[in-house]
């Protein structure tokens, strides 16, 4: 008998041939839009762009893992939010650093805690969201496997 987690996870992207950017997510019951800013030439900003979708992805895994850890040590979590940015900038070791290529993708991420915590959990908490599923996802070695079919 197959379980929930048996089952392969898909989403489905579409962008239509009378759009430019504007792309429909579709995971489960649940849709969405992506899209360019409009200072993207042919962007209409009717949706996050894919970087965003990315962040949000890292922030959502954080807090959700952060609090599931704070409830099940029943410490008095009021609330918690997470601001996220994404830019390239060289390394603090760059030896190339007149080189674009040698520019990284660096993710700062900023948690805020609210709660009659202790310093001690506060910095449990920092640990515990440094080992989100996704964070975890992002520093491993990932292989993305892509294929292509013409209909």
């Amino acid at each position: 008998m197959a379980t929930d987690s048996d089952k392969k996870k898909i989403v489905h992207v579409h962008l239509p041939k009378d759009e430019i950017y504007t792309t429909t997510l579709t995971a489960g019951k649940h849709e969405l839009v992506a899209d360019e800013p409009e200072r993207v030439e042919g962007g209409k900003d009717e949706g996050p762009d894919p970087y965003d979708y990315l962040l949000m992805a890292l922030g959502s895994c954080t807090v959700m893992t952060v609090k599931m850890y704070a409830r099940r040590k029943e410490w008095p979590l009021e609330d918690i939010f997470v601001e996220l940015r994404h830019n390239k900038r060289h390394d603090e070791d760059c030896k190339n650093c007149d080189d674009e290529k040698s520019k990284i993708d660096v993710i700062e991420k900023d948690l805020v805690v609210k709660g009659d915590l202790t310093q001690k959990q506060v910095d449990r908490l920092l640990e515990i969201a440094n080992k989100c599923p996704v964070n975890r996802t992002l520093l491993g070695d990932i292989k993305i496997m892509g294929s292509i079919e013409h209909t």
